[in-house]
């Protein structure tokens, strides 16, 4: 862990970068030709990821319970991805909440920079991904923080500035956690699960993970040429997303073609992660994503990873396991898992693909 207690190389910050004037990005942001956002055709613009109204979740009528369950299975076997709306977390809160992020960003660089991170947990300012020297960066900068489980949780490290940005994230993340909880027990069921399988598994009620990673996007000179955000799939159990509604830049890769995601909204992107996948056995997949950047708009978005405890050895659950449906994936700690991510950075599925028993690649596949 010695390679994950500094930065290799002096850290950029990419809004310094842009408010500085430049025309032309630098190398270290260049990605290769066929990384660039051109580089694979674009899904048609009327593709989006399924929308899913949760209303009927909560109804007296079963049938409508079943049918919103059964939606929302589909989207995570064909997509991997949808959007929620009628999901119980107040606009109003999700729309300040937004604010004072934006507003956290727009603070003079000396004041941000009081949270510098360090790659050992990521908890702060940041504006990179791995610990490699020289590797290729990401056009973004980040704020990430820590909600649960509560023995890692530290206001003091959360931004003093704006005043109302502590008491606004405690009470957006105890409401996206919520949100969390109520689909786990959907993905449980729909997996043929008892409902509190999963959440359990992954650590239960006290010992889940959940920590938000707020996203800053700057304009950018040459959006051609870079990305927001490397594809990749994310590590954890799943994610909700709030997004930037006027400014999409989220892709989803879908049938060998990137589909830019359209929020509706008001609403959450959910996007299964590493050890969702692994937990189903297969079943559910995460997906590759990246985001793209803009030459005349700034972005900001919430990304809320809901995780297991880092401690716990994650595998197949034992009830989707039999002799003609064998483990896909040998047990592993999520700490273990992600310290690949820490050290290379994002490099689409290769992390959960290079764990799969090659006898069973054609099921997966």
């Amino acid at each position: 862990m010695n390679c994950l207690e500094s930065w290799p190389e002096p850290v950029v910050r990419v809004q310094h970068l842009f408010d500085s004037g430049i025309q032309v990005i630098p190398d270290r942001y260049v990605k290769k030709p066929l990384e660039r956002p051109g580089s694979v055709e674009p899904a048609p613009s009327e593709d989006n990821i399924p929308a899913i109204d949760m209303k009927d979740l909560y109804s007296e009528d079963a049938s409508l319970r079943r049918r919103t369950a059964l939606l929302i299975d589909s989207a995570c076997r064909e997509w991997g991805f949808f959007q929620v709306v009628n999901h119980g977390i107040s606009h109003e809160l999700m729309a300040r909440t937004h604010e004072v992020w934006y507003q956290f960003f727009h603070l003079p660089l000396e004041e941000k920079q009081k949270y510098a991170n360090l790659p050992s947990t990521y908890e702060g300012y940041g504006s990179r991904l791995g610990v490699e020297k020289g590797m290729s960066l990401d056009w973004s900068d980040y704020f990430f923080l820590h909600y649960l489980p509560v023995g890692l949780r530290d206001q003091n490290k959360w931004p003093s500035l704006p005043v109302s940005c502590r008491e606004l994230v405690g009470e957006y993340s105890r409401e996206v956690v919520k949100l969390g909880g109520k689909l786990m027990k959907v993905f449980s069921t729909n997996l043929g699960l008892r409902e509190g399988y999963l959440q359990d598994a992954f650590g239960g009620d006290d010992e889940i993970g959940a920590c938000l990673r707020t996203n800053y996007y700057p304009k950018c000179p040459q959006p051609d040429l870079t990305l927001g955000l490397s594809p990749h799939s994310d590590p954890g159990v799943m994610t909700l997303l709030f997004p930037d509604e006027n400014v999409p830049g989220l892709q989803v890769r879908h049938d060998g073609k990137w589909v830019t995601v359209q929020p509706l909204p008001n609403a959450f992107i959910v996007n299964l992660a590493d050890q969702l996948q692994i937990m189903s056995n297969g079943n559910y997949k995460s997906v590759e994503h990246r985001v793209i950047v803009n030459a005349k708009k700034e972005r900001v978005s919430l990304a809320y990873f809901y995780n297991p405890r880092g401690d716990i050895v994650i595998k197949p659950a034992e009830p989707l396991v039999s002799e003609e449906h064998p483990a896909l994936y040998p047990a592993m700690t999520f700490n273990e898992y992600r310290l690949y991510i820490r050290t290379k950075g994002l490099h689409g599925k290769s992390q959960v693909e290079s764990l799969v028993n090659s006898d069973s690649l054609c099921r997966l596949n």
